[in-house]
């Protein structure tokens, strides 16, 4: 596997902007609206392609186009 790119999740939280815990949710699927980001498990190690987390970040742009700013709030 010449020339993989491997990211821990705390190299991704960076990429990210956002906690490391909430990326180890994102791995685990645990947010709504947002399909999980495909990694590899080594023992309780998990790890992210750098090639993986660009399409997942590509899929989950093209997917919230077309939707409003309000869909996670709830209505009076």
């Amino acid at each position: 596997m010449e020339g993989t790119d491997l990211l821990t999740l705390a190299d991704v939280a960076k990429l990210l902007h956002c906690s490391k815990a909430h990326v180890c949710n994102a791995v685990a699927g645990r947010v709504r609206g947002c399909p999980p980001i495909p990694a590899v498990s080594l023992g309780r190690r998990k790890l992210v392609r750098r090639e993986s987390l660009q399409r997942w970040i590509e899929q989950n742009e093209a997917g919230s186009m077309g939707q409003s700013p309000e869909r996670g709030r709830k209505s009076a």
